[in-house]
Formats: structure tokens, sequence, C-alpha cells
């Protein structure tokens, strides 16, 4: 109990320390027409448990080396009560740092004793989260925008943050939940409202949420689909599909989804010209894990649609990838 008691006192600390912190930070690309992403993925934190050390050793370690513009963290964030010490933890060296920050739950977010509205309602009084209001919603889904480098009133691409649920809610049918058709509706809606406002054309976007949808196995199984980086596992993902990703294909402005869910996996593999990708597991030894922990980070090209990613883990960075440039197959007639 006591290191708990510290725990708050510091971060109460941290609240008074950055109160002057916008809550809703403004994200905006640099002069050099770039913005930065690190995703981090299932943390998988433990309070008090020795095996989660290597977890914020990581995640101090990735946001010293990028210092990115925003960071996303994309579910299975803690992994035993209590809830709210373990999320503050984890949430503490974005927070420290001014970071922008934003967070899609897991399926196991809110099995350590604390509901997704609990946890997101303490995430919302959080210097630097940029989590709207949820409403009547438990954790609602919402959109980042990006604003131009020379217009700080023109926004030039998106994120989306989409949570993807837990478990099948039917009882005959097994696995994780999907997308609902609530969801891909707001989705539609959004896209088509930035569309608009960009002379009805599609802005740039990406996606990220927890649970990767049925495509991501689709992708991984066609020995014709360009694929980068390491896949250990299949993609453990909803047994219905819903659209989601069909819905991303029509509207025109999601380049790439980045999910995280399996531990095992961290590649990126094209789909009819969307990009799928895995981050990479962050947590410690507290579950499953083959790969050195470390986190995704992605740069969006500013007026392209354009991004290059790669994975950072202890020492240095690996599978340097370049959309959509290297997910094309080289024409050999026109040699």
């Amino acid at each position: 109990m006591r290191k708990y008691f510290r725990l708050y006192l510091v971060l109460f600390s941290l609240l008074f320390v950055f109160s002057a912190f916008a809550q809703k930070s403004e994200l905006r690309f640099n002069k050099a027409g770039k913005f930065k992403i690190v995703q981090f993925t299932d943390v998988h934190f433990k309070c008090a448990n020795s095996a989660s050390d290597v977890a914020l050793e990581r995640i101090n370690e990735v946001l010293d080396a990028e210092n990115p513009d925003l960071v996303i963290f994309t579910g299975d964030i803690i992994y035993a009560p209590p809830a709210d010490s373990a999320m503050l933890q984890v949430l503490e060296p974005v927070i420290r740092r001014k970071i922008p920050f934003a967070v899609t739950f897991g399926n196991h977010d809110d099995e350590q004793g604390m509901s997704r509205s609990q946890l997101y309602d303490i995430i919302r009084k959080l210097p630097g989260n940029l989590l709207p209001d949820r409403g009547e919603v438990s954790s609602p889904d919402y959109v980042l925008a990006i604003k131009s480098s020379s217009d700080a009133k023109t926004d030039v691409a998106l994120v989306y943050c989409l949570d993807s649920h837990a478990y099948s809610p039917l009882s005959d049918v097994g696995g994780y939940a999907w997308f609902t058709f609530e969801q891909i509706n707001w989705y539609r809606q959004q896209s088509t409202v930035y569309r608009m406002k960009n002379n009805n054309r599609p802005l740039p976007a990406l996606a990220f949420f927890h649970i990767p949808f049925p495509e991501y196995n689709m992708a991984a199984s066609d020995e014709n689909a360009i694929m980068r980086g390491t896949r250990m596992e299949q993609s453990y993902g909803p047994k219905l599909n819903t659209g989601m990703f069909a819905a991303m294909k029509e509207m025109g402005d999601v380049m790439g989804t980045f999910v995280g869910h399996d531990h095992d996996n961290d590649y990126s593999v094209i789909w009819n010209n969307i990009l799928l990708s895995h981050g990479r597991f962050t947590g410690g030894n507290t579950e499953y894990n083959h790969l050195p922990n470390g986190a995704r980070v992605i740069v969006l090209n500013e007026g392209t649609r354009t991004f290059t990613s790669w994975i950072r883990q202890k020492g240095g960075i690996l599978n340097l990838i370049s959309y959509p440039s290297d997910f094309v197959k080289d024409d050999w007639t026109k040699r």
C-alpha cells in the first residue's frame, strides 16, 4: 500500500507541475513536413512485478530515442490490479515528457477491477491526453486531425483510434469481438466530413486499434501479398467479419492500420493497397513473447499518401519500410 501511495503522490506532483500543459494539445506537422507517431502495444503491466520493469525501461528508451509528436497505446496496457495505479504508472513516462497521447483499450484492460468507462475517465484527467468526452459511451471511437505545417487551421491528415472490444458477445460464436455496424457507420461519417472539407478528396489517414480484423490473416496467407517483418503466429481476430476493412477501402482515406494483440508478430502486409501492420510487443515477461520488446514508429509525410515505419527495440531499429514503395511489385515488362 505504501508503494501505491507514493506512486499517487508522484503522479499528483506531475499533474501540478504540468497544469499549464494543454489538455487538448494541437497536432501539427513540423517545418520539414514530418509527423512522428510511436505505438506502444500490449504492455501487460503489473504493479510491483519485476517482470514489468523492462516494459517501463523500453518505453523510456524509445521515447528518448524517437522524441515523437504523438504516442498511441493500442490496448492490453494493464494486466493486474490495482488497475488505476498500473495505468498511471505506464502513462507517466509520456506525461513527464509532455507528449500528447491517445489510448485504445484491449481485451484485458477492463479485467483488472475497473471498467472501460472508469479507466477512460482516469485517463481523461491526465495532462496531454487527446481523448474526447465519452458522453454515454464507455469507450468511444475518435479521430485526431493533424494540422498543416504552414496553416494551423487546415487539417491535412487523420488518425482514427478505434475500440475493437474484447470477446464475442454471442454464446454460439467463440473468440474475439468485432467492429459493430454503428462503429462502421461512425467511421464513414467522419471520413465523409473531412473529405467534404478537403474539396471532396479523402485526407491521408491511419487507424489504430487492438484486435486485428480478419483481413490480417487473409493477407498473410496470400502468397502473392508482400510482407515485411516477422510473423510467428496467426492473427487472432474475430470469427465474424462486419466489413470495417471494406469501409476503409471504399472511403479511400486509410493508408494503414496498426494493431497489437498478437505478441509474436510485428509484420506489415499489403492488402488491396492498405497496409496491415502489427506493432511490436512492449511488455515484459508477464505474458508470452519471443521477440525483443519495443515499439513501432510511424512517420507521416505531409501532402502525400506516404509514410515510413520501423521497429525500435533495445539497441536500435530494424524493419524500416516505406509505404507504398516497398509494397509495390516491380513491373519487369517495363524494364
